[in-house]
């Protein structure tokens, strides 16, 4: 039996128990440090029980913490793990100090000097064993560039959120690399087939192969640079008590392996995003029955154990993601399966595979009952397989599943694709739907979140995880009013003003509850310019661009942020609250471009009928005067973000190219993360603009370049009697295709204007949006 690495770990090391037991726990004394600088020795960690002893046969139970003052006058923190200590050190934190960490911002509150001791204890529990953390593409939408100091301060995040369960994936193309270099291929045999940096997350799933635009194939030097930031990482989340879920082997391969193994059985998987050139896509899928799958496996999996060491049991693993199998027969599909499992515990006999259950969504017509029960029952240990509804909050699947055929799932919160910045949440459901699905399903196990990016909206991310220690659903008034306290802490009491316009926000912004409008919208500005059909637009594919709220609210909880500046000047020195003033700023002209858009089109219209209204009122028929309307707006809101390095595609930009400089190849690194967030890929239609972002100069040179291309040709085409749409669109393509290659290099700007600068602008270029405030 394999089991998990912490087992015996004072045998192990020959230690004393008391010094064995300090060593375990090191990492939370490491993580209390960072939290309060140099202060770390305030607290004492103490293991309570062996619950991180699990494995397959053992699985894990619900987490228990307790933070008292001791008999010296030290803080106690107790609990049945790692990830229970590291709960308890921010349960003090906010309880306390009110002090927490964010994200995205600075915490700007600092801890005194001499920590207090807690007047009362403070305890917590967990009502499900896993707290879960990331989807397999946050590793391009979010992390493609990150270093270890981003990483430290994610999974510092995580942990002090009670997150004891994430993904781990980076690096991987090392352990692929060196498995198919032992199979007999070169490295010009694999290289080729991997994707960009920014794109790996696709090659991984065999959605994509290859890179694209001639920058040449992915560097030997990243893959080995990625590889030992992944040994940082794995051994920080082990110190944190945080289960990495390593990748096992997927099946998806290099067609250079028919030269080594040329009667092995392989598909050709289907074109994922039709219309691009088939080069770019249809991996080819090594069938999990034939030898070379079995011994790619074990290579997989004993390489990670060697380089990281026995961490985890855990592997995920998806074969069918936005891919249909090649044939649909329940035979079929359970021997994929059967065969599948056997060869991850041929690996590791405690093997748990770990498997995101968007498939069932995005592919349901095929995923019928018997088919998912047949593939799931080909793992016939329920204790072997773990599922993550993908989409719980929207799209929930388990229901239609019977709890995904008896398997242990995860109830998790998508909210986010491709990086979209709206704001936007449903903390209703999200706090009351996986307390129902406990009561209901008996192989729920645990809360998790799965955004294919991070990109703001931080406290619907952190509702939930604090939802998995509560019995009953939180309190969202209660939350929200203690989440603005922490997030704006300062010597000074907070303005009633806050507290009101988040009390707005969470009434109308976060509370969706429209089903036509599932996720995260993008902006009508974000999209490639047209006449009709990207305004007001609902659905899951292609994004949504309506609002689910009267965009006026916004308007007010704007105004009282900005009241409550003006009485309490220090908001304005907060990084928490300048983020979030600009972030709800951002949304506001987001939702005006919309009006501007239906000016400027009604103007257009008007201007090619002839009508009354055009020889009676000629103002309103006049597409120039609206078109610079509409591009004056998208200039004060790239000036907008480009106050604060957050909004910005400069940090983007800046983060690729230190990657490409670092490795020797800045074009590639620059092509990629220039593509990722505009065209994707100039052939893949159905992909451009979905991971648009709301960046400073990137609104200035791409959004609005394109948008000054269609008003520019609306102007003609009233001239002229009417529109050409084919030219039109082979000019924005262009565009597009010129931008992608090399239209924006930039470093991050200098921040140009200053907070109430930027609101004296705000006021005097848009009045209509941002009303006078007393």
């Amino acid at each position: 039996m394999v089991i998990f690495w912490r087992l015996a770990i004072a045998t192990l090391l020959s230690l004393p128990v008391a010094d064995a037991l300090s060593s375990r726990t090191s990492g939370i004394a490491a993580l209390a440090n960072r939290l309060f600088p140099d202060n770390g020795d305030a607290f004492i960690f103490k293991l309570t029980a062996k619950h991180d002893d699990w494995s397959r046969w053992n699985p894990p139970v619900n987490d228990n913490y307790t933070v008292k003052a001791n008999k010296e006058g030290r803080i106690l923190v107790e609990g049945t793990t790692l990830n229970a200590l590291a709960r308890g050190l921010r349960h003090y934190a906010n309880d306390v100090l009110q002090i927490d960490q964010f994200w995205f911002a600075d915490t700007y509150k600092q801890a005194p000097k001499d920590l207090p001791a807690p007047l009362e204890s403070l305890t917590g529990a967990s009502v499900v064993p896993w707290r879960y953390n990331l989807n397999t593409v946050t590793f391009s939408y979010t992390f493609a560039w990150y270093q270890w100091e981003d990483w430290e301060k994610l999974l510092d995040w995580a942990a002090l959120r009670g997150v004891n369960l994430q993904l781990a994936w980076v690096g991987y193309e090392k352990i692929f690399l060196d498995s198919f270099k032992e199979l007999g291929l070169q490295e010009e045999d694999i290289l080729p087939f991997f994707s960009g940096p920014a794109f790996q997350s696709w090659n991984r799933f065999g959605n994509i192969q290859g890179s694209w635009g001639g920058e040449g194939d992915l560097p030997l030097k990243f893959i080995d640079k990625q590889f030992d930031l992944q040994k940082k990482i794995v051994a920080r989340m082990v110190e944190l008590g945080i289960t990495p879920v390593l990748p096992a082997f997927p099946g998806f391969v290099p067609s250079a392996i028919k030269k080594v193994r040329p009667d092995a059985k392989l598909t050709v998987s289907p074109n994922w995003f039709a219309p691009a050139p088939d080069k770019y896509t249809r991996d080819l899928f090594l069938d999990p029955l034939d030898d070379t799958y079995t011994e790619l496996q074990k290579l997989f999996i004993s390489k990670q154990i060697k380089a990281f060491g026995n961490v985890t049991n855990i592997y995920t693993l998806d074969q069918f993601n936005e891919l249909a199998p090649e044939k649909g027969d329940e035979d079929y599909l359970s021997g994929i399966s059967r065969n599948t499992y056997a060869c991850l515990t041929a690996a590791n006999p405690a093997a748990v595979w770990l498997l995101q259950g968007w498939l069932f969504y995005s592919s349901r017509d095929f995923w019928t009952q018997p088919r998912i029960d047949a593939y799931l029952g080909g793992v016939t240990d329920n204790q072997g397989m773990l599922i993550l509804d993908l989409y719980s909050e929207a799209n929930p699947q388990w229901q239609r599943t019977s709890s995904y055929s008896g398997k242990r799932w995860i109830w998790c919160q998508l909210h986010n694709f491709g990086g979209n910045m709206a704001l936007e949440g449903r903390v209703q459901t999200i706090t009351s739907g996986p307390i129902d699905a406990l009561s209901q399903s008996q192989s729920l196990v645990g809360f998790g979140l799965t955004p294919e990016a991070y990109e703001g909206n931080e406290i619907v991310y952190d509702i939930l995880l604090d939802q998995a220690w509560s019995s009953s659903p939180i309190s969202t008034q209660d939350y929200f009013r203690n989440w603005a306290t922490k997030r704006y802490a300062f010597s000074s009491s907070i303005p009633a003003e806050v507290y009101q316009a988040w009390e707005i926000l969470r009434t109308y912004v976060y509370s969706n509850t429209r089903t036509d409008i599932p996720q995260v919208p993008v902006a009508t500005y974000q999209l490639r310019p047209a006449l009709s059909g990207i305004v007001n637009r609902t659905g899951h594919f292609p994004h949504p661009t309506a609002v689910h709220y009267d965009p006026m609210v916004l308007q007010k909880a704007w105004q009282l942020m900005y009241r409550a500046a003006l009485r309490q000047s220090a908001l304005w020195n907060i990084p928490t609250f300048q983020l979030d003033f600009i972030d709800i700023s951002r949304q506001m002209l987001s939702n005006a471009f919309d009006f501007k858009y239906n000016d400027l089109i009604k103007a257009y219209q008007c201007s090619i009928s002839g009508s009354k209204e055009l020889r009676s009122n000629p103002s309103s028929c006049d597409v120039g005067t609206a078109g610079r309307k509409l591009l004056d707006l998208l200039d004060v809101l790239d000036s907008t973000l480009l106050t604060n390095k957050h909004f910005t595609l400069g940090d983007w930009m800046d983060a690729a190219r230190a990657w490409g400089s670092a490795v020797g190849n800045e074009d590639l690194f620059a092509f990629n993360a220039r593509s990722q967030v505009t065209v994707w890929q100039v052939d893949a239609t159905n992909l451009n603009d979905y991971a648009a972002k709301a960046w400073g100069d990137l609104v200035g040179s791409y959004y609005k370049g394109r948008w000054s291309i269609f008003v520019d040709t609306l102007q003609g085409a009233g001239q002229s009697g009417g529109l050409d749409q084919g030219a039109l669109t082979q000019k924005l393509k262009t565009f597009e295709a010129n931008w992608q290659a090399g239209g924006f290099n930039g470093t991050s700007p200098a921040t140009r204007l200053d907070l109430k600068s930027m609101l004296q602008r705000l006021q005097k270029k848009q009045p209509d949006v941002f009303p006078e405030v007393s």
